[in-house]
């Protein structure tokens, strides 16, 4: 069987090695160790152990994952029926990615042992004079993920090798951060080599000093700095709500909110419309506003919350790509689609029609767009447009005769039959209905207002003039717009 021993060389001088394990490291032929950037490696080669490091590994490899598994390998290998000793800086069991590998590979032929060594955290909590009682985090900066941090708690960066490394850490930390956030840098906390140093985030990576016993220290963030988070919205909405809060959210109810998350929505087209970021951004927030009220509401009645909204849409993306979570593989958008459908019927009672499904509280332009889409899809359609275009003229001559036979029940159905029509023309140019008459509404408005000013400008009321001059104005502005 082979055998590695991992030893933890502590977070600072030879004098904190335990007894024991010095002894086996003097006692050793040859240790292979990570890195020699640590003062006890020093302090143990002047006494004659002899070692063997892996810093090459780090400048032939472009990434930290690579150079840890190939690192890891290695000694796998060189462990095959022997025994053989590998020292870490710190503790073992932390942040050390090549000591979870090995521990990963341990079997019936491999046996990997852990001894001692001081963690470098109660010297750099002591450092920087942090009470861990308070909430820390520690991350991996070769690794660091924007979603995993937890600006509310003290934060420490370990494995900040270089400039290179450092240079993403503030990059990471500015999408959240003030750019002049204070932000430690910790040398080799309790041992002599002991420094550190305040700079502001955006000067992080200026002349940073190179050294594998590197810490960055980031103190914690208050919770009106945040409004951009998911979190203090979250609970910004539960205040509002909540007792001592805004008398109009606590009295509103699914029921009552209805039209504001219509309205909203088009809103969001609108501003899309005009082709305008911020305004786009805006409203987007309108709208996660309502989904944000519904939400507490669900969870001040105790039937759901805002988890279960975002766990039901996530397990539904995920279920509904298997092109992209799973094994299936697609050539087209409309495969996509496909397969979104097959897998939405899933689990469902068989539907006696096609249209049993249908969003009832659409608008009826949308369901009319909705009916035809469903209907389409067993055959129920014309293979190309020409046959549209003639029924839209068809249709438009059956309102016409109803007009002319003064019949007001028959002109609204034939009038219904040429909207249904001009919808199904739409839908072969891809064109909604709803998005369509919204932007020629705007249009209209706009059009109609730059008249009115127009008229005033000229001394007169819109009233004043005849409909053969207002339609000179109208095409004064058509013109310019």
């Amino acid at each position: 069987m082979g055998q590695i021993h991992i030893i933890g060389l502590g977070a600072g001088s030879i004098d904190q090695l335990p007894l024991g394990v010095y002894r086996k490291l003097q006692q050793a032929d040859n240790v292979y160790t990570r890195t020699l950037d640590h003062p006890v490696i020093a302090s143990l080669q002047s006494e004659g152990v002899s070692f063997t490091s892996y810093d090459h590994i780090y400048e032939s490899n472009d990434d930290f994952e690579t150079v840890y598994d190939t690192i890891a390998h290695d000694l796998i290998s060189r462990a095959q029926n022997d025994t053989i000793i590998y020292t870490v800086p710190g503790h073992p069991m932390v942040a050390e990615q090549t000591v979870r590998l090995l521990l990963q590979a341990e079997s019936d032929s491999l046996e990997v042992t852990i001894d001692g060594g001081q963690s470098f955290i109660d010297p750099l909590l002591s450092a920087v004079q942090v009470d861990p009682i308070d909430g820390f985090q520690l991350l991996d900066g070769t690794a660091l993920d924007r979603d995993t941090i937890e600006y509310e708690h003290h934060l420490f960066i370990s494995q900040v090798f270089d400039s290179f490394t450092a240079s993403d850490v503030k990059l990471t930390l500015m999408e959240d951060l003030p750019h002049d956030y204070p932000i430690t840098i910790v040398h080799a906390a309790g041992s002599d080599e002991a420094w550190q140093q305040t700079v502001p985030l955006h000067e992080l990576d200026h002349d940073f000093p190179v050294s594998n016993l590197i810490t960055l220290y980031v103190p914690a963030q208050s919770r009106d700095q945040l409004h951009h988070t998911f979190k203090a919205l979250r609970e910004v909405i539960a205040r509002l709500r909540g007792p001592g809060g805004c008398p109009w959210d606590q009295k509103q109810t699914h029921e009552s909110l209805r039209p504001y998350l219509i309205e909203e929505a088009y809103e969001v087209i609108e501003a899309i419309d005009q082709e305008d970021d911020d305004h786009v951004a805006e409203e987007l927030g309108d709208v996660l506003l309502q989904v944000m009220l519904h939400s507490q509401i669900g969870e001040d009645n105790g039937f759901f919350t805002v988890d279960d909204v975002i766990r039901h849409i996530t397990d539904k993306m995920i279920e509904r790509h298997p092109h992209v979570f799973g094994d299936d593989e697609v050539d087209s958008a409309d495969a996509v689609k496909q397969n979104w459908d097959e897998i939405k019927q899933k689990g469902r009672p068989k539907q006696e029609s096609v249209l049993d499904d249908l969003n009832e509280a659409l608008p009826r332009l949308l369901f009319a767009k909705e009916i035809q889409k469903k209907v389409a899809k067993v055959g129920f359609d014309w293979q190309d447009e020409e046959p549209v275009w003639a029924k839209v003229l068809e249709e438009i001559e059956e309102f016409k005769q109803a007009v002319a036979n003064q019949s007001v029940d028959e002109a609204e159905l034939e009038f219904g039959d040429v909207l249904f029509s001009l919808v199904n023309l739409g839908r072969f140019y891809r064109i909604d209905p709803e998005v369509a008459l919204n932007r020629t509404s705007n249009k209209f408005m706009d059009r109609f207002q730059t008249v009115e000013s127009l008229v005033k400008q000229d001394g007169y009321e819109l009233t004043e003039l005849t409909l053969e001059e207002l339609d000179s104005y109208w095409k004064q502005v058509k013109d310019k717009r």
